[in-house]
């Protein structure tokens, strides 16, 4: 069995006098046990959270930061469209972004990580 770590991280920063908080929790899945996996990234501070981007990367170590994807008020775009079978993403209520990988093997190892910002 391998071991794919997919790790998430949190972030906290400032936009304009609101401070924006990106949670997410750990998530660590063994490939046979699981072929799907979801992270939320939970989101504090954006106030209408319906209409925020919210940006979703995969890090690699020693390779610089991918963004897969990121979600707005409508639907997901993709950095690149064969990303559109393996990836997706939706929110959920007023501040949870979740992303799910599909058909997960042994290629998508790696830190993901939600990012947050108006466009």
């Amino acid at each position: 069995m391998l071991l794919l770590p997919l790790l998430a991280l949190a972030a906290a920063w400032s936009y304009g006098q609101a401070q924006v908080l990106l949670k997410q929790r750990e998530v660590s899945i063994t490939r046979g046990h699981k072929t799907t996996t979801s992270m939320d990234c939970i989101a504090e501070g954006i106030p209408d959270f319906r209409y925020a981007y919210i940006h979703w990367f995969r890090q690699i170590p020693s390779k610089a930061p991918e963004r897969i994807l990121y979600i707005g008020p409508g639907e997901v775009s993709y950095d690149d469209n064969s990303y559109s079978n393996k990836y997706s993403s939706l929110k959920k209520g007023t501040n949870v972004c979740t992303f799910t990988i599909n058909d997960i093997n042994s290629n998508d190892e790696g830190t993901y990580y939600c990012a947050y910002w108006h466009f």
